[in-house]
């Protein structure tokens, strides 16, 4: 149906952030394309929201299914465009660089940054016709890296990157792109974070488990500690309005508990001071060499 803001598409809206992206665009009068992958998830969304919102199956890892998407919705919307691409489908499974298997590698860095740019160029020609804008879902984890951490985080300085430069290469078009960068956010993503950690250990050869196990433990326990005592999603979804309806949107919105002073931090702290507060956040052992094996 058209509405007087016209249509936007979120991927990744099963769950948590995304979900909450395309509910409150969708309560706000947006029509809400949302991307999801199963087909009981657009179910559940459809039964959540009105009928402009409209889910879509689609896999940000497989390029036809995009392109599909990317048809459907062309067709939906004919030649007005969309005012909005919202590019949140992400995934993330923690763990020592040491031991992180290349396939958990290559698929963080394929749904995170390659899945990202895939969509994008898919649906860019809908943006251009509306002078729409582009929002990508990144992380503080962007600025700052955990410990464990290192290959979700190397995916999201990529995305301040690809978001930079996508900035920078729109301007001359009208296209804002901007990026939205949310900390400590409690979504069922957190319950995932345990069960995925405890999962890799399980995978992990003796010498690994003997060398990481309690570490990473103590990491898990303290981050999904940290997660739960988070900001809600709405947050997020707020930003993302803004992001979306400003008259001259930020380049980047830190949104969610701590995310200003953790973004901030790397620029005000020598690397070996930030190392060390990251050890007492994390139950990291703070003196250099301490284990011997």
């Amino acid at each position: 149906m058209p509405t007087p803001r016209g249509s936007v598409v979120v991927t990744g809206a099963s769950s948590g952030i995304g979900r909450a992206c395309a509910l409150h665009l969708d309560g706000t009068g947006f029509h809400v394309f949302a991307t999801v992958r199963k087909a009981a998830d657009a179910a559940a969304l459809a039964a959540a929201a009105s009928p402009n919102l409209v889910p879509l199956l689609m896999d940000v890892t497989d390029e036809a299914s995009v392109a599909a998407a990317a048809r459907s919705v062309t067709t939906a919307v004919g030649a007005a465009g969309i005012a909005g691409l919202v590019n949140n489908a992400g995934y993330g499974l923690p763990g020592p660089i040491e031991l992180v298997a290349p396939a958990d590698l290559r698929r963080q860095l394929e749904v995170n940054v390659v899945g990202q740019v895939v969509v994008t160029q898919a649906f860019l020609p809908l943006v251009r016709t509306a002078k729409g804008r582009i929002v990508n879902i990144g992380s503080v984890g962007g600025k700052i890296t955990i410990p464990f951490g290192g290959a979700l985080c190397a995916s999201k300085y990529a995305i301040e990157a690809i978001t930079d430069a996508l900035r920078m290469e729109l301007h001359p078009w009208g296209i804002h792109v901007v990026l939205v960068a949310p900390a400590g956010i409690a979504t069922p993503a957190v319950d995932a974070l345990q069960r995925d950690g405890e999962a890799a250990i399980a995978t992990y050869p003796p010498d690994g488990r003997r060398r990481y196990e309690a570490m990473f433990r103590t990491f898990l326990q303290r981050a999904v500690a940290k997660e739960k005592k988070g900001s809600p999603p709405a947050v997020v979804a707020r930003a993302v309005l803004t992001a979306l309806t400003a008259r001259t949107p930020k380049a980047r919105y830190p949104v969610g508990a701590d995310a200003t002073p953790l973004t901030w931090l790397p620029w005000l702290l020598p690397p070996r001071w930030l190392d060390r507060l990251r050890f007492k956040m994390f139950g990291l052992p703070p003196r250099f060499g301490e284990r011997a094996d």
